[in-house]
């Protein structure tokens, strides 16, 4: 993904919830910050500060990644639209457009004064 080391800010910090002594005592939850995006991951699924390191970085990658691809996936979308609403109509549209004018007229047409004739 080519996330840089020095972009992204690591904390260790202890741990919450269920364990006792041992959770409570050590710094095995591994907090991180990708600066110039602010994207955070903590995690704390183990007990070992190493293993959780890696977990947090996958998932930090993963979620740079995951952004990336919505972004890339919002232009192609937007230049869809664009397309689809500049590209000619096709001769049914046509002929379907310029029926529904026509009953239009004639519905509009009935709304006369009473006794104008």
């Amino acid at each position: 993904m080519g996330v840089r080391v020095e972009d992204v800010e690591e904390r260790f910090i202890r741990g919450s919830g269920p364990g006792g002594q041992k959770i409570n005592k050590t710094s095995s939850t591994v907090w991180l910050r990708h600066r110039p995006t602010g994207v955070e991951v903590r995690c704390q699924r183990e007990r070992s500060q190493t293993a959780n390191r890696e977990t947090a970085w996958n998932e930090l990658v993963g979620k740079l990644t995951a952004r990336a691809q919505g972004k890339v996936a919002a232009v192609v979308q937007a230049r869809e639209a664009e397309r689809r609403r500049n590209r000619q109509k096709s001769y049914g549209q046509k002929v379907r457009m310029v029926q529904s004018k026509k009953h239009r007229a004639k519905i509009k047409g009935q709304r006369s004064r009473v006794g104008s004739e």
